[in-house]
This record gives C-alpha cells, sequence and structure tokens, in this order.
C-alpha cells in the first residue's frame, strides 16, 4: 500500500471527516509540551530546546517532551535527523501514564536502523505482540516493522507519517509502509524522546480527523 493511497483511506472521501490541522510545535518556543528528565537530574531547558525554528534534544539524561493535550484519530507527521552519529529517539503515542522516564505508551522507534519498529513501554499493548506460554514478557517488547530500513543517511531530514484511527497505529517512514499495530487504548500525549545522543526535530504537524 503507497502512502498516497493509505493517505486517501484514511481521510475518507468529500467530506466524510472534517479535519483539523494543527502545529504541535509552533516553530519558536516549546509552549505546547511538558517534560520530563530522568530523576530530575537537570533542569528540562538543558536537554530541550528550540534554535533557528528546529527541536533540538538533548539524548541525555533520557526522558521525553510530551503535548500538554491528549490526541485520538489523527494522521501525525513528523521530521527529524541526527545532529551527529545515527543514535537513539522515538516518537511516543497514546500516552496512558507520564512515568519517568518511559511512559505507558507506544513508541514509534527511530533507532538508526530501526526507524519503524514499536516498542510497548512500561505495559503497553498491541494485539500484534504476543507471548507463548511459558515465556516471559520482555521489559520492552518489539513489533519489528515489515520492511528494510528505509531511512536516509546521517545528517538528513528523514519523515515518520503515523495514521492513528480507534486505536490502530500505521507507521511510513521516508514514504514506504513499516508497521501496523492495534492498541487498546484510543487517546492520549504524543511525545518526542531523549535516549542516546542529540537528535533534532522539526514540521510536527497533527491534523485531526
Amino acid at each position: 500500500m503507497t502512502l498516497a493511497v493509505a493517505t486517501m483511506l484514511c481521510a475518507g472521501t468529500g467530506n466524510a471527516f472534517a479535519q483539523k490541522v494543527e502545529k504541535l510545535f509552533n516553530g519558536k518556543d516549546l509552549s505546547n509540551w511538558n517534560f520530563v528528565v530522568d530523576k530530575d537530574a537537570v533542569p528540562a531547558s538543558e536537554v530541550y530546546g528550540v534554535r533557528d525554528g528546529v527541536i533540538h534534544i538533548k539524548g541525555e539524561p533520557f526522558g521525553y517532551m510530551y503535548t500538554k493535550e491528549q490526541y485520538e484519530n489523527y494522521k501525525l507527521q513528523v521530521e527529524w535527523r541526527w545532529v551527529g552519529a545515527p543514535s537513539n529517539s522515538g516518537i511516543f503515542l497514546m500516552i496512558e501514564d507520564l512515568k519517568n522516564p518511559f511512559p505507558t505508551a507506544i513508541e514509534c522507534q527511530l533507532w538508526a536502523g530501526n526507524a519503524g519498529d514499536f516498542v510497548l513501554l512500561s505495559g503497553s499493548n498491541l494485539e500484534q505482540f504476543t507471548v507463548r506460554p511459558g515465556e516471559e514478557r520482555p521489559a520492552f517488547p518489539i513489533v519489528p516493522k515489515a520492511n528494510p530500513s528505509s531511512e536516509k543517511e546521517p545528517g538528513e531530514w528523514n519523515s515518520a507519517t503515523i495514521f492513528v484511527r480507534n486505536g490502530v497505529i500505521t507507521v511510513y517512514i521516508n514514504g514506504v509502509y513499516q508497521n501496523t499495530g492495534t492498541n487498546p487504548t484510543k487517546k492520549g500525549h504524543i511525545g518526542l524522546q531523549s535516549e542516546g545522543e542529540a537528535v533534532q526535530f522539526r514540521n510536527v504537524i497533527l491534523t485531526k480527523y
């Protein structure tokens, strides 16, 4: 399924779904966001900031920034790139419990080479993840992406396009389909992660259905 076809299917036809576009990042500051820093080790301003219209996340300490509002039924578009060596980060979806340093949420993995995997954080669930009888649930269960990495070279901007409808999450990385997961949770905050090395984000745009 191409991204263009998926967009049409999720958007519906005619006036079936009224759409409202919202810039979650206004390009100037992080006034629409709250912040979590592992063990509150440093002020959030030392980890999350804005320069030249771009969100800069330090990567250490661990943590995440999250929207003040909760959302359901939307298309989310996010661009990211690595500042130096490719590293680790993620987009958190349907955040239920704002735990420190990992919330109860579904992570769209951005870890270099694995962008598009789902990671089940702090007890969250997807129908696509199962544990065999007698097996112990991993600390961070993963639903692997469907296709080989579609990421760009370090330093180039990547795009994640994520559709969420009635708890079903569908992910495209740079226009390539990577994953679908079904979450019993239908609504929650959206987050951007600090984990590892410096990462930048821009054009964080949400279209409500």
